[in-house]
């Protein structure tokens, strides 16, 4: 193919499609102006694809983006029947998607089984995908090639897009994208040459510096000249129309033809896909014959391809068409094309057209409007929730009632938060209720208001939200979720006199216990109530959970569990472990790809506690990158403060940082002190396992000032240890007292034993002489201490430190090797380095590799580890890929990089791999 000035252009192609020959894929936007030669790159692209890739491509239109999935399905028609090859869940997704069944998914399955369809095409010959007009892509479709987009490196597949504007936000914002500018005049003059060669070098030179480069405009201006299209500028004199003026440049050409080749060309611009029987038959309806849709192809302005697609050769020629046509016209031509529309997702376009008929002559249709919800709900059940939010939209707008216009907002917001658009949402509720009252469209939400407000917004105002649609809607298993969020949402601003208002209101509007569970109330208050230990219900009856409670509360809804942070200072990591893992497995083979999220943020702070570092930083940076593929801010923030405490721990001082920085920029704004209270620990321990005290003492304060953006009570109770021997270093010991009677309170209150043996620790601090060891003895054996092993160990520092300035040399060496072993596993730097100074202390001699932080270990990727142990479990690629959502090819690619790494061959191997120490193989 010929292009005029797209050497460098056509170079980085070649490279992309070279490098998928070589097994390695890449996605590029291609972006620019309308008319600067977009579309004819990714033509040389497909010419230079042809012989060896499978070529699938998508155009968006504007009609079609208001079709759930309509790009996907013309990208995946030439290889539909591959469908039923792929994992059941996913045919199921994809059909569902793809409107060849009723199933419903969340759109990660559905972009997890294109992927693998994609990958398992790849495997005989590499894939190119085109997909031009990117910025018309329905929404749906729009986010699955985005999600594989991100997800291509290790596949031969290339992924080509255009669109008008630089991708800085969007779907394609994370792709790498090249401007496509005009031409240098030069190649513009060569253009120019070839379109009228007939063309004299004075008019040339004048149409290349009108046309500024622009591909489109340097073949149409020719026409434009010999059309008379020239206009005298006050201060510039003659001038050639360009820009703005092109637009009148096709008008004009338009203007040149009949009435009925003027209505044939509107008629093919309304219907926008290029069926040519739809238009040919909605032609008859306004009474057009052959010699109107003769004169239009002879316009040169629309051209027929195979496959009986009649197009424009621009996408600008067809919004100039469709533009400048009289109002009167599209309402004609929208209704003719509604009336003959038949087959696959008819009834869709059908009230799309009537309702730009319906717009085009202005006022209110209910019938229209009901059409479109109709379709909505439909789109809704297939997954396309972002198109059903804008059906919505425009049914409310068409609605001659405010009642029904309130209501289709408030359904649309709904299904605009589950399409992950936030700000549509909130948008269309505010609409909602400036027609109606907060209360009304509160309940027709289910309460939507509170929870956007819980996932993404200030917490404060979440608790507001959620109280007062807990007594809005109707059914009592919804008010109970809000009533339980409220609570949530209080816990997580570190109000504690707004979690019992939160449960003295839910008592009151569930006095009867018309709700999934209701028995559990009782229990469900006590973990709640109070401040973990800190005023009033010091005493109350305490009540350990057991995972039979938990399973139930799960099965109900997994956000009615305590989340992990309160769980670990009851003392009930263990069961609540037990019950989110049950949970987890479940998602892994569903398509709740969100609640997978949301579990895994729970599960990590359980993790770590457990000791099961390992575990913890896979399932943490698993968290945290489906959080941001969901936009989910706050779990978002809990996986990086996961990562943060691990890095602390680990000694890595500028990740602790960085990851708090990034939660203080997003939960301060908002109020969510549970957020900024545990970034603020992971600095705090940060700094005093570094050896600098008053630092660290400076940060953990914070934890409970009163006033202060840190300020939490279940924070201030798990960091109190590391706040106690904080002060004691820096000299402060009453503010070391304070802290030991937090853990006090809370012991007695939970009877947890890590509360209990941190409690022995702090007053050990304080303590000197027999009473210090007396103390630390106590710590040491209290049941289930071990548990966590981080703690047990540190403990056994202290107590060896206690005991080296003792001068009881022996004793110390015994404890400081039991914690060196511990921290050597768990990779706890700092504090290894701080035992073996320790031990040096004492006069033992260290070995070569005990002087090291570690010894040496297998360091895996989060992602390879994820992968690794998945395969050790006997999942094939296939299953592995399904559940981390990347390509079976990618699963095989990160195994290929850890048999190496852990020094085996093949699968059956990684059953010996001791996946919680150091990665080494058992036995």
């Amino acid at each position: 193919m010929d292009l005029y000035g797209r050497r460098q252009e056509q170079a980085a192609l070649d490279q992309i499609l070279d490098d998928a020959r070589q097994g390695r894929g890449a996605a590029l936007v291609l972006w620019g102006d309308p008319g600067i030669g977009k579309t004819a790159l990714l033509g040389y692209a497909a010419s230079a694809a042809e012989a060896d890739f499978t070529v699938l491509r998508c155009r968006g239109t504007r009609l079609e983006s208001m079709l759930a999935f309509a790009a996907l399905h013309e990208l995946l028609w030439p290889v539909i029947d591959r469908i039923s090859t792929l994992p059941e869940p996913q045919a199921k997704a994809l059909n569902g998607a793809l409107g060849k069944s009723g199933d419903v998914a969340d759109r990660f399955l559905i972009g997890v089984a294109v992927l693998t369809l994609l990958g398992e095409l790849a495997e005989k010959r590499p894939v190119l995908i085109m997909a031009d007009d990117a910025h018309w892509l329905d929404e749906p479709s729009a986010q699955c090639l985005a999600f594989i987009a991100r997800r291509l490196c290790n596949d031969p597949v290339v992924m080509l897009l255009t669109g008008h504007d630089d991708p800085v936000d969007g779907p394609w914002e994370k792709l790498t994208a090249m401007e496509i500018r005009g031409l240098a005049d030069e190649d513009a003059r060569l253009l120019v040459g070839a379109a009228a060669p007939d063309i004299d070098e004075a008019v040339i030179h004048r149409i290349v510096s009108a046309a500024a480069g622009n591909p489109l405009a340097l073949q149409e201006l020719p026409a434009s000249v010999a059309s008379g299209d020239i206009y005298t500028h006050p201060l510039a004199g003659e001038q050639i129309a360009v820009g703005p003026r092109l637009r009148r440049a096709l008008s004009i050409r338009m203007d040149g033809l009949s009435a009925s080749a003027r209505t044939a060309l509107l008629l093919t611009a309304a219907e926008d896909r290029g069926d040519r029987n739809t238009v040919r038959q909605a032609g008859s309806v306004l009474g057009l014959d052959g010699a109107a849709w003769d004169e239009a192809l002879q316009s040169g302005l629309i051209t027929m391809r195979p496959g009986e697609r009649i197009c424009f050769r621009h996408p600008l020629i067809r919004a100039v068409v469709y533009e400048e046509a009289p109002l009167a016209d599209r309402h004609a031509v929208h209704r003719a094309l509604a009336s003959v529309l038949t087959g696959e997702k008819a009834d869709e376009l059908r009230s799309w057209h009537l309702a730009a008929a319906v717009e085009a002559a202005g006022g209110p249709d209910e019938e229209v409007a009901r059409l479109l919800e109709e379709s909505a709900h439909s789109t809704w059940g297939r997954g396309g929730c972002a198109t059903a939010a804008r059906a919505l939209r425009r049914a409310a707008k068409l609605s001659p009632s405010m009642d029904d216009a309130a209501r289709r907002l408030a359904h649309g917001a709904r299904a605009a938060w589950e399409a992950g658009q936030v700000d549509v949402a909130r948008g269309m509720l505010e609409r909602a209720e400036g027609m109606s009252s907060e209360s009304t469209v509160a309940g027709l939400s289910d309460g939507l208001r509170g929870l956007i407000e819980f996932a993404h917004g200030d917490m404060e105002s979440a608790y507001r939200y959620l109280i007062r649609d807990m007594d809005l809607v109707a059914d009592p298993g919804q008010a109970f979720k809000l009533g339980s969020m409220a609570v949530r949402a209080a816990w997580s601003a570190g109000q504690t006199g707004l979690q019992d208002e939160a449960l003295h209101q839910l008592e009151q509007r569930l006095p009867q216990g018309g709700f999934p569970n209701a028995d559990l109330l009782p229990l469900w208050r006590e973990w709640w109530s109070g401040d973990n230990g800190h005023g009033a219900h010091a005493h109350s009856p305490v009540v350990i959970p057991g995972a039979e409670v938990l399973n139930r509360l799960s099965g109900s809804s997994w956000r009615l569990m305590p989340p992990a942070p309160l769980g670990v200072a009851w003392g009930i990591e263990c069961v609540l472990d037990e019950a989110l893992r049950r949970k987890i497995d479940k998602l892994r083979h569903t398509d709740q790809v969100t609640a997978l999220t949301l579990a895994l943020a729970q599960t990590v702070t359980l993790d770590i506690a457990q000791g099961l570092w390992t575990a913890a930083t896979a399932n943490a940076t698993e968290g945290l990158q489906l959080a941001e593929e969901i936009g989910a801010e706050h779990l978002a923030s809990q996986s990086r403060n996961c990562l943060g405490w691990l890095a602390a721990a680990r000694g890595d001082e500028q990740a602790v940082a960085d990851y708090a920085a990034l939660t203080f920029e997003q939960s301060v704004p908002r109020g969510v002190r549970a957020l900024s209270a545990a970034a603020e620990w992971n600095l705090g321990m940060s700094a005093l396992f570094a050896g600098r005290a008053e630092e660290a003492l400076d940060r953990l304060i914070r934890l409970t000032e009163k006033g202060h953006h840190s300020a939490h009570p279940t924070f201030a109770v798990l960091a109190a240890l590391d706040t106690a021997e904080a002060a004691v270093q820096a000299g402060q010991p009453e503010t070391a007292q304070e802290q030991v009677r937090l853990l006090r309170r809370c012991a007695e209150r939970t009877h947890a034993a890590w509360a209990v043996s941190a409690m022995h620790v702090a007053d050990a601090l304080l303590a000197s002489g027999t009473e210090a060891e007396k103390r630390f003895r106590l710590a040491l054996e209290v049941p289930g201490a071990a548990s966590r092993p981080f703690a047990y160990a540190r403990t056994r520092l202290l107590y060896g430190e206690w005991l080296r300035r003792a001068r009881r040399r022996i004793d110390a060496r015994v404890q400081l090797a039991e914690a060196a072993e511990i921290f050597r596993r768990l990779g706890a730097a700092p504090l290894l380095a701080r035992v073996q100074a320790e031990q040096e202390l004492t006069g033992q001699q260290l070995r070569g590799s005990e002087a090291g932080a570690r010894d040496s270990v297998v360091i895996l990727t989060a992602q390879e580890l994820r992968v690794a142990r998945l395969a050790a479990e006997g999942l094939t690629n296939r299953e592995i890929g399904a559940q981390l959502l990347i390509s079976p090819r990618t699963v095989g690619h990160h195994l290929s990089n850890v048999f190496p790494k852990l020094g085996i061959v093949s699968r059956a191997d990684l059953s010996r791999i001791d996946f919680e120490d150091g990665l080494r193989l058992a036995g």
